[in-house]
């Protein structure tokens, strides 16, 4: 029987006592090893960029994975990947019910695929690692959209790939639409803005760099340059009014603890793929890679050439090599008087509550260094086996899926495919419910010390994965396939 060795461990069998542990760690951090956060730092510290909006597109016909040209780092043209014309893809805006037909083409060097995150559709959609789309080869997704209105993203899923080639640029959000969010009357068209952040390392020829070491892979990869819509050092021109930010961690494996720099607080009135029940007034809140947020920010009462940063506050409880740097994200400038009668909602949208659990399962979420070549990171004991079917669920079913980080070291965002589900409890750790997770989600962060239990109904027929959202974590096998049936 092998034993569970987490990363001190690991470091003081090496020969390091505690202390010298804290310090290789820091060290390791420093030479982008990832014993510690990497400083975000930009080419460019003025924030003279102005941000870029992703094209939104309402009846999607094809796509294109390949090779793009685009300049984001210090005025130099360079060389990416993208669905489109640069780097990133558009923002996909569907209503409720509608039907989405795509042909997807991979014109890159290497297998891809695409997995629609947050969205509940068939298993053979879902963009499941099993289901590639070789290279100069096509594949049409086809399904209806049929859920509530929500903040959802898409990314590629090639086992052992999907860190690098999202980090390369290939992600987009895919927005969904309801006549019960519209008539809340939400700021919208040039005040409602989509904000992908993501953090990235580059070459001196301005390419994106990705190459983890094996202290990466644990911790995961983090870059030391923040961008927001795959711009570089951002600013955005707002008026005196309310603005919604639909925000996306689109990182690798940085955890994020957004606020505002003039300490304002803001409203939380959705989260991953739906809204609150009611409005939630925070003045931070923490987000893990493949989260999304929908936020209000009101700017009604701000001088006119006031800037404001929407920044990174230093945090605890998430491991070694995450929230020990304060950074900013962007700049917001307001250049432009405006009257605002939008008064934020009292109720949003009701949740309907599932319950009736009809199975508990457990997932230890371990890293275990005894076999590093074979894959550190594991879910009870296993790495991922594409050929190995972990659970089977009974379709309709409702059940209560518990992930147990209380023995690790490391935060792990911990993502099922095919469904939505209701966080019901955290116990250790932080041992709340917060304003962003009172909603429908696809993705929960799990830190250090905790456990985390969500309730699950499974109306898809399939063959899913449950992951790390980690990708580095996720890449190394951190996940278990499961079939509904």
């Amino acid at each position: 029987m092998y034993k569970q060795i987490n990363r001190r461990d690991f470091l003081e069998k090496l020969g390091f006592g505690l202390s010298s542990t804290v310090l290789i760690s820091s060290c390791m951090g420093n030479m982008n090893m990832g014993g510690s956060d990497p400083v975000p730092v930009s080419g460019d510290t003025t924030f003279k960029n102005a941000l870029k909006i992703p094209e939104t597109i309402t009846s999607p016909s094809n796509m294109i994975a390949q090779a793009v040209q685009d300049t984001v780092m210090d005025g130099k043209n360079a060389k990416y990947i993208g669905y489109r014309s640069g780097l990133l893809g558009p923002t996909f805006r569907l209503q409720k019910g509608a039907n989405f037909n795509i042909k997807f083409s991979n014109q890159l060097a290497e297998h891809t695929n695409i997995h629609w995150h947050g969205l509940v559709i068939p298993a053979e959609m879902d963009g499941h690692p099993d289901q590639m789309v070789m290279p100069n080869e096509n594949f049409n997704y086809q399904f209806t959209v049929n859920q509530q209105a929500g903040t959802n993203w898409y990314h590629p899923h090639p086992h052992g790939l999907t860190g690098k080639q999202v980090t390369q640029g290939l992600a987009g959000f895919f927005i969904v639409e309801s006549s019960e969010e519209k008539a809340l009357n939400l700021p919208n068209g040039s005040y409602e803005v989509p904000l992908v952040i993501q953090d990235k390392r580059f070459n001196t020829d301005a390419t994106i760099k990705y190459s983890p070491t094996m202290m990466e892979i644990m911790s995961g990869y983090m870059g030391d340059n923040i961008l927001v819509n795959g711009t570089a050092s951002p600013y955005l021109n707002v008026s005196t009014r309310f603005y919604r930010f639909r925000v996306l961690n689109g990182s690798s494996a940085r955890i994020y603890n957004l606020a505002l720099s003039n300490g304002a607080n803001f409203y939380v009135i959705g989260a991953d793929s739906g809204m609150l029940e009611k409005p939630e007034s925070v003045n931070s809140l923490l987000l893990a890679s493949g989260e999304r947020v929908d936020i209000l920010v009101d700017f009604t009462n701000i001088a006119l050439n006031t800037e404001v940063y929407l920044e990174n506050k230093t945090f605890t409880g998430m491991g070694t090599a995450q929230g020990t740097q304060a950074f900013k994200v962007m700049k917001f400038i307001v250049n432009k008087q405006e009257t605002d009668t939008f008064k934020v909602p009292s109720s949003l949208i009701s949740l309907a509550k599932l319950s009736n659990a009809t199975k508990n399962r457990s997932f230890a979420l371990t890293m275990d260094m005894a076999n590093m070549s074979g894959g550190m990171h594991k879910i009870n004991g296993k790495i991922y086996s594409a050929t190995r079917i972990d659970e089977t669920v009974a379709v309709g079913s409702t059940e209560t899926w518990e992930f147990d980080n209380s023995t690790g070291d490391e935060p792990h965002p911990m993502h099922i495919h095919g469904v939505q589900f209701q966080v019901v409890s955290r116990t250790g750790g932080r041992n709340t419910i917060l304003p962003q997770e009172k909603a429908w989600k696809d993705t929960v962060l799990v830190a250090p010390t905790e456990k985390v239990k969500v309730i699950v109904k499974f109306e898809q027929k399939g063959k899913f994965v449950f992951h790390c959202h980690n990708l580095e974590h996720e890449d190394d096998g951190m996940m278990l396939n499961f079939e509904v049936k």
